[in-house]
C-alpha cells in the first residue's frame, strides 16, 4: 500500500514537471504562426453540414409515410 502511494506520487510529480517544462521550452523554439484567416471554405463546408442535416431531417420524416398503410400522395 505505501509502495503504491510513493510510485504514485512520484508519477504525479514527474507529470507536473515534464507537464510545466515542455511547454515552455517548445514556446522559446518555434516562431510564433500567423494569425488565421478565412478563405471562405469553412463557410462552405457549414453550409454542406447544414444541408446535409436538412436532408436527413427529411428523409427520416417521409420514410414513416412510405412506411404507413394510409396512402397520403
Amino acid at each position: 500500500m505505501g509502495i503504491d502511494r510513493i510510485s504514485f506520487l512520484v508519477m504525479a510529480v514527474a507529470a507536473i514537471a515534464f507537464g510545466v517544462a515542455l511547454p515552455a521550452v517548445r514556446a522559446q523554439s518555434e516562431a510564433p504562426s500567423p494569425a488565421p484567416a478565412s478563405d471562405g471554405t469553412s463557410i462552405d463546408q457549414g453550409i454542406a453540414y447544414v444541408l446535409m442535416l436538412v436532408a436527413l431531417a427529411l428523409t427520416y420524416l417521409i420514410h414513416p409515410l412510405d412506411a404507413s398503410p394510409y396512402k397520403l400522395f
